[in-house]
């Protein structure tokens, strides 16, 4: 069964060969340079010849389209971003954080034949050109990394395992072919270069040392080993081709006759963002306090999400649609304040989804002059038969629809207009616990790529709370955040506020008194911190003052702390958006701090189900199960308990703590090449510049980020008590290590009853190492096994059977005597016709 990864947003197709809609999006923060550009497109059209040829003339990129920074100067020949954005870019151009290198690198978060996330690429690999020698042509660096982000081929070089012994005191380089010839030197101190030399215990090469490939080579190389040359472990050894071949663009396309036309480059300029929340007040939203419910995470969207210089417009909708305001700028705390005051307070009639939709492209059609980019918030809880009717509209307007659906009913079809549109997908059920509806709203910010305009959700939580008792928490505030900083408060039933007491680091303490409460029926308490919030633990304590048990809330939300210093952030995904018992659903979870991969937190995900039924899953960076790459900073798992069919929500949760999370290096890169020999004369390359250590592991401090993973739809669930039929995980991390009693150490992570959750029988939990130590020569498993039996009263062979009729057995036993022993002839007959 097919597993591509469901990115939201990415829109490649693949029309007769040829590839449609690749989006190249430049990051905001990279200064004006119409060199970059150039150098776009002189990449992409060298790129696909290139891919032609290595496809054997079936693939070629079609058209490509290069967003542009909204800072950056108009031309003429730029056009209006549409549904395309940097978050959703399949290539995106920007500057790491630390500028420690320019390797590119393809995000992966699944395994084989599973798309990858994005391809990054450094304005200086674009601009400068003496890195050719370093990574190859522009072009083949960029064919190495689609093959990653496309088809999900993983590289055929290993940086932590560069050598592979063949015998006593030879070594090879890990390469593909093992056909490529070169020289194996190693650097000294004085710069001078020497043979490398075996070491004797690993038989291999020494630390330090480089394999240096001829300039000329009459084998041709794969173009997942060395991409600048002409021309693995996790697709189970197959080759690039090979994984190709089983992905089903391979199964729709053939070989062309003819070379392709050049790539038809479009560039798009970014614009101001522009959103409509449209909003339903049918009937049923007055059940289950859901209107309610909607001012107040809508609210939170206006007053902290909503990015400063955006435009905003409110419509509401029954079966008929109403501006409530048209499109205002967010240039101050007042026009957020006003526009809150247009949120519907009454809700009542039948459900129209289309005629809202309609009415939220007049509102963007009474300030420009196309709908194209423009945003739509749409949250809906009812059923609509006519919701179809409008799709084609939808399609043609070039506009996002975002889509957050309500409680059990709300119509099946509303994730079509996400899906057609490149919007996110949320669902919210009338569980007040799990503060689901505040946290779709809160994930709905800008996808310019501007992180330090972006609003962060630090902390959600929910807790049917008893009467005089407490809400109690503990939120980490740290030094890349804290600008912008609200603590809200909600609670579910009581027309009075609840007790609140927050005490900051400096043990300031903060009462009701110090929070704004709504004098509506929002049922909402805020405070917003002046300046950028100090920095550590803040403690949060929220009383039920009321006569019976009521939903207490708490969300926190913040801006980056400086533009300079990227901040910590997490965002989630699936590995799809819709699926089919009894296939399991894998939750990424990536936390970072800009690019450099965040390791050593607990991240834990929410699934809760359209009844309203959470369960916990720890994610995992440990490299096994779905999670491929260990400490990577892309924590996964399977998720297979589920409990009905219909949607499910995914929200993530992740705590840093002090000492123990620390930022890392990106480990799988394009190869960097140390040099070549040419004629006999070795030409070395500048060493590969390392980051600080210090720098890149310095001490992040606490932190809390939660984050919501949007929502999937599951059908075929059966009803009452599910059989076992979801496998433990494949075991990959499987290390031989040879100590110094020449004996065996084997290592490995024990894989779960379902996949990488639960209990494997004879296992520990998921995460730990199964160890066991072998003597050299003494028996490893074996089919035939020669041993003496512990009592000595035969020499009868015999088969150890676990299983009945037709199963395997488990090894065949045979006594020395019954080997050496001729006699037993007449007794057993012949060996050969045991066996």
């Amino acid at each position: 069964m097919s597993m591509a990864l469901w990115v939201a947003g990415t829109n490649v197709k693949l029309n007769n060969g040829g590839f449609e809609d690749i989006v190249v999006a430049i990051n905001p923060e990279l200064p004006e340079d119409n060199k970059i550009i150039d150098n776009i497109k002189n990449m992409v059209k060298e790129a696909s010849s290139y891919l032609f040829s290595a496809t054997q003339q079936r693939f070629y990129f079609k058209t490509v389209k290069v967003v542009i920074p909204l800072t950056w100067t108009p031309q003429t020949d730029y056009k209006r971003v549409t549904t395309e954005s940097y978050e959703n870019a399949d290539i995106i151009v920007a500057d790491p954080y630390l500028k420690y290198g320019d390797d590119p690198y393809t995000l992966q978060y699944g395994g084989c034949g599973e798309q990858g996330r994005y391809i990054h690429l450094t304005s200086n690999f674009l601009t400068n050109d003496s890195l050719h020698d370093v990574y190859g042509s522009r072009g083949r660096v960029l064919v190495h990394e689609w093959a990653h982000l496309r088809w999900g081929v993983f590289d055929e070089y290993n940086n932590d395992a560069p050598f592979y012994t063949t015998g006593i005191n030879q070594a090879e380089a890990t390469r593909c072919s093992a056909a490529i010839t070169g020289q194996y030197i190693f650097r000294t101190n004085k710069g001078t270069t020497r043979k490398c030399k075996v070491e004797h215990r690993t038989q291999l090469y020494e630390a330090g040392c480089q394999f240096v490939p001829d300039k000329k080579q009459t084998s041709l190389a794969s173009i997942m080993y060395m991409q600048s040359l002409s021309s693995n472990k996790l697709c189970n050894f197959k080759s690039t081709w090979e994984v190709i071949k089983n992905s089903s663009d391979f199964a729709s396309s053939s070989p062309m006759n003819a070379p392709p036309p050049e790539p038809i480059i479009s560039l798009l300029h970014v614009q101001d963002r522009v959103v409509c929340l449209v909003l339903d007040v049918s009937g049923s939203m007055t059940s289950y306090n859901r209107i309610s419910r909607l001012q107040q995470a809508a609210e939170l969207f206006i007053l902290q999400i909503i990015e400063e210089g955006s435009w905003v417009g409110i419509v509401t909708f029954n079966t008929a649609a109403t501006t409530r305001t048209g499109l205002q700028q967010i240039t101050s705390d007042s026009v957020r304040e006003t526009l809150k005051t247009y949120l519907p307070t009454t809700a009542g009639g039948g459900t129209s989804i289309c005629t809202g939709v309609r009415r939220g492209f007049q509102v963007f059609l009474q300030k420009y002059a196309s709908t194209e980019g423009c945003e739509i918030v749409l949250l809906t809880d009812g059923e609509d038969s006519g919701i179809r009717t409008c799709f084609s509209e939808v399609e043609s307007s070039k506009s996002i629809i975002h889509t957050i659906a309500l409680g059990p009913s709300a119509a099946k079809e509303l994730e079509m207009l996400a899906d057609m549109t490149g919007g996110m997908k949320f669902s919210a059920t009338d569980s007040l616990d799990s503060n689901g509806l505040i946290d779709a709203f809160s994930r709905i910010s800008s996808a310019s790529g501007n992180i330090s305009q972006q609003s962060i959700q630090l902390e959600s939580k929910g807790e049917s709370i008893r009467p005089n008792n407490w809400l109690d928490g503990t939120v980490s505030i740290d030094k890349t955040v804290g600008n912008d900083t609200f603590f809200v408060v909600t609670w579910s039933s009581s027309i009075y506020p609840p007790g609140i007491l927050m005490i900051d680091p400096k043990r300031k303490r903060y009462t009701q008194t110090d929070f704004v409460i709504e004098n509506t029926n929002v049922k909402t308490a805020r405070l917003k911190i002046p300046g950028t919030a100090e920095a550590g633990e803040w403690i949060y304590s929220v009383l039920n003052t009321h006569s019976t048990a009521q939903v207490l809330t708490i969300t926190v939300t913040s801006r980056a702390a400086s533009a300079a210093v990227p901040p910590i952030t997490v965002k989630s995904y699936m590995n799809r958006d819709t699926n089919n018992y009894p296939n399991p659903i894998v939750i990424y979870a990536e936390v970072s701090q800009g690019f450099l991969p965040v390791i050593g937190a607990n991240v834990t995900a929410t699934v809760e189900s359209e009844s309203g039924i959470p369960v916990e899953l720890g994610l995992l960076d440990d490299g096994s199960g779905a999670d491929i790459l260990k400490h990577d900073g892309i924590y996964s798992r399977y998720f297979t308990a589920f409990k009905e069919s219909g949607r499910y929500s995914v929200k993530v949760r992740v705590q840093g703590k002090d000492k123990i999370a620390r930022r890392v290096r990106r480990q799988s890169q394009a190869l960097y090449v140390p040099g070549y020999v040419e004629n006999g004369v070795i030409k070395l390359n500048e060493p590969k510049s390392e980051p600080n250590e210090d720098e890149i592991q310095a001490n992040l401090g606490s932190f809390s980020r939660t984050a919501s993973g949007g929502s999937f739809v599951m059908s075929g669930v059966p009803t009452g008590i599910s059989p076992d039929v979801f496998p433990p995980s494949k075991i990959t991390d499987l290390e031989v290590e040879l100590n110094e009693d020449d004996e065996f150490l084997l290592s490995w992570t024990a894989p779960g009853n379902d996949y990488d959750s639960g209990k494997d029988p004879g296992a520990a939990i998921p995460s730990c190492f199964g160890e066991f130590q072998l003597a050299m020569g003494q028996l490893l498993p074996a089919d035939v096994i020669v041993a003496e039996p512990f009592l000595k009263y035969g020499d009868d062979p015999y088969t150890l059977q676990y299983g009945g009729c037709g199963k395997q057995g488990r090894y065949i036993h045979f006594t020395p005597n019954f080997m050496t022993n001729d006699s037993l002839h007449d007794i057993y007959g012949s060996r050969g016709s045991i066996s």
